[in-house]
């Protein structure tokens, strides 16, 4: 199989497989006093340790959590309940999971401002700045510092510095930065983050919960785990495995440059043979792993199903959101409309990928492109 759905999830990494295998024999469990649990206690410090390490964090800031979607569901409900937040703003080409975590704080009470994004993805500065003038105050900003199916960056740094200006806070959903760009919470300025482990090699079911020291924050659960701000006994190996992954988010982010030029090689071959792909996003200022393509006349899930058959793995956006037969919110929210953002189909690459696979999957692409369109027009 050529695989390229990384944004999706990463072939878990040796170092990772290893780190979960020592940490299931820790019989003990962390919260215990006696020697069993201070061993896996320790397993945990450790971990937490090299987290906070490849984000520039204080250890004692990072909150273990079953995954990016907890993350961003508790972080958004707690950083809300300890300002005292009136309002949430959100874009409207957010995760699921922030979507979800912004409209159930809707459903509390707080105003909901959904704010739009240009035909990049891009969330225009000016219209934040009117945004948090004209909201209640205080209010939380949540938004993805890269997106899952386009690749698209915001201005996390300047986002941060208006939200402060006019007295909010900035919840980011990095899940899709950490390993692809440099992730460094003092030069961001946000106030909290969201990262996940299986998208840089790690165990999947573990994510944490970044939260800058002084942030208020109320867990929206009675909490005595992690420092009394989440519930639930700690997953003692897959936090072992992420950390075990995030020591190597240097290799990791030395590989991007390599990633990009196999990136761009892929689109420079799928351009030659189909000059009238549509390319969604802005891959020269995005991620550098991530394309996303449309074939006009050609249905996005009939292409996926060819690719798989030849074995290239890819996907037509999230997968939280896979088997959902409906066009992408991403896209819509980009002023594409349903054809286009039903039919699109997302290439992620990872540091495995190799110059012969770009070159296989650019073929196949090509020709289950034109299959599918034959097919269409029949």
């Amino acid at each position: 199989m050529i695989y390229l759905d990384h944004n999706a999830s990463t072939p878990t990494l040796p170092e990772v497989r290893a780190a979960v295998a020592a940490a299931l024999e820790l019989a003990g469990n962390p919260s215990s006093q006696h020697a069993a649990g201070r061993r896996a206690r320790a397993a945990i410090e450790q971990a937490r340790e090299q987290l906070a390490a490849a984000i520039g964090a204080a250890p004692a800031e990072i909150v273990f959590t079953s995954g990016g979607t907890e993350a961003c569901a508790l972080g958004l409900a707690g950083a809300a309940a300890g300002l005292g937040a009136r309002a949430v703003l959100y874009t409207a080409a957010e995760h699921s999971a922030v979507l979800a975590a912004a409209r159930a704080l809707a459903a509390r009470g707080l105003v909901a401002l959904e704010l739009p994004v240009d035909r990049r993805g891009r969330l225009a500065l000016a219209t934040v700045a009117r945004a948090l003038a004209e909201a209640p105050r205080p209010a939380l900003l949540a938004v993805h510092s890269a997106n899952n199916e386009t690749g698209t960056r915001q201005d996390v740094p300047a986002l941060a510095a208006l939200a402060h200006e006019h007295g909010a806070l900035l919840f980011a959903d990095a899940v899709q930065s950490l390993g692809k760009e440099p992730v460094q919470v003092a030069a961001w300025g946000a106030d909290l983050l969201a990262l996940s482990a299986h998208k840089i090699g790690g165990p999947k079911g573990t994510g944490a919960l970044w939260i800058r020291t002084g942030v208020p924050f109320a867990p929206p659960l009675a909490a005595s785990q992690e420092f009394e701000r989440r519930a639930g006994t700690e997953n003692v190996p897959g936090i072992a495995g992420f950390g075990a992954a995030a020591a190597l988010v240097p290799q990791r982010l030395a590989r991007m440059p390599q990633v990009r030029r196999l990136r761009d090689e892929l689109l420079a071959r799928v351009r030659a043979a189909l000059p009238q792909v549509q390319v969604h996003g802005d891959p020269e200022t995005g991620l550098p792993n991530t394309l996303n393509l449309g074939f006009p006349g050609v249905d996005g899930e009939a292409l996926r199903l060819l690719l798989d058959l030849e074995g290239v793995a890819v996907s037509g956006g999230s997968a939280c959101a896979s088997g959902a037969a409906r066009p992408s919110h991403v896209l819509l929210a980009m002023g594409h409309d349903r054809a286009a953002a039903r039919g699109a189909v997302r290439l992620s690459l990872g540091p495995e990928t190799t110059a012969e696979e770009v070159e296989r999957a650019a073929s196949a692409l090509v020709d289950a492109a034109r299959r599918a369109r034959a097919t269409a027009l029949r």
